[in-house]
Order: C-alpha cells, then sequence, then structure tokens
C-alpha cells in the first residue's frame, strides 16, 4: 500500500505544481520518478516521453497512467491518473466562480507573466539533459542530424511533432539493431 501512496503523491505533486499544462508537468514527473522514488533511469523515461507523444491527448495524463500501470499495477494507473487531474479539478472547482472576477487584474496577470520564465528554465533544463543523453548515446554527429532534420520539420514545415517522432521510430525500428543483444 505505500507504494501507491507514493505514486498518489509523486503525481499529485506534479499535477498540483504543473502549471501551464502538460509540457510543463514533464520536468516534475521526471523528477519524482526518475530522481526522487527511481522508479525509471533517464533513458526509460525518454521513451515514455517519445512514444506519448505520438499519441492522441494530454501527455501528463499518458505519461501518469503508463508509469502508474508499470509501478503499480492497474490500481496504479487509476491513482496515478486520477493524482494527475485531481488538482485542476478541485481548483476549477473552487475557483470558477472568482475567475472572472479576477481575470483581468493586475495580480493575476502579473502572477501569470511570473511563472513562464520558470517554465522556461525548467524546460530548458529537461532538454539539455537530453541533449547530453542524446550526444551519449547517439554521438554527437547523428543526433545533431536528428536535431535538424527534426526542426526543420517541425518549424519549418510545420509538420506536427507526432508525426516526427513516429517517422523517427519507423526509421529506428527499421534500422539493423547494432551489437546483437535485444534487450
Amino acid at each position: 500500500m505505500a507504494k501507491q501512496l507514493h505514486i498518489f503523491i509523486a503525481f499529485f505533486r506534479s499535477g498540483l505544481l504543473g502549471f501551464g499544462g502538460g509540457p510543463t508537468t514533464i520536468p516534475l514527473v521526471h523528477k519524482e520518478v526518475v530522481k526522487t522514488y527511481e522508479w525509471m533511469t533517464d533513458e526509460e523515461f525518454s521513451d515514455v516521453i517519445s512514444i506519448g507523444n505520438t499519441l492522441p491527448g494530454p501527455i501528463a495524463t499518458k505519461m501518469a497512467g503508463y508509469i502508474g500501470f508499470r509501478v503499480g499495477g492497474w490500481l496504479g494507473l487509476i491513482n496515478a491518473l486520477v493524482a494527475t487531474v485531481l488538482p485542476t479539478v478541485i481548483l476549477l472547482i473552487l475557483l470558477l466562480g472568482s475567475l472572472k472576477q479576477f481575470s483581468e487584474s493586475d495580480f493575476v496577470n502579473g502572477m501569470t507573466n511570473g511563472v513562464i520564465p520558470i517554465v522556461a528554465v525548467m524546460m530548458g533544463v529537461l532538454t539539455w539533459d537530453f541533449i547530453k543523453k542524446s550526444k551519449a548515446s547517439l554521438g554527437i554527429k547523428l543526433a545533431s542530424i536528428i536535431f535538424i532534420v527534426s526542426f526543420i520539420a517541425i518549424i519549418v514545415l510545420n509538420i506536427h511533432p507526432g508525426f516526427v517522432i513516429a517517422a523517427l521510430l519507423i526509421i529506428a525500428l527499421a534500422l539493423p539493431v547494432k551489437g546483437g543483444n535485444i534487450s
């Protein structure tokens, strides 16, 4: 039962502090899952994000569902999903009545604008970690090629990131495996 409590705490904290939507929760979930509870390695977490981005729906709930199931079975899946959405549901119910009244206030606008740089730093740290891992696992040359091709596809050609990730996964599956061992 302690494992289920830890699953709930990890995803409730991420859901409570993930201001601004799914992408802002990724570094928070990473901290809980990889650093705090050590349920996954960085590479496994990267795989969850990659696969999760190819599927429809919010990334936070997809990650919660998969990681919760992996750590605690079906009960862990439900537990992680509830913990992820519960803070939002509670706050939405509590704040919905006053939202209209305060939505134009300088305080609320200042608070929203003040959070944006913090989220940018969190995403930057996670990005830097992924760059280091890509360099270590793929080498700087291949990692740079994938980065440039992905950048052009997503930014210049305006192709949805899910399609780019799916294409890269298909290419990776089609390439021969080096090293002989598949684990």
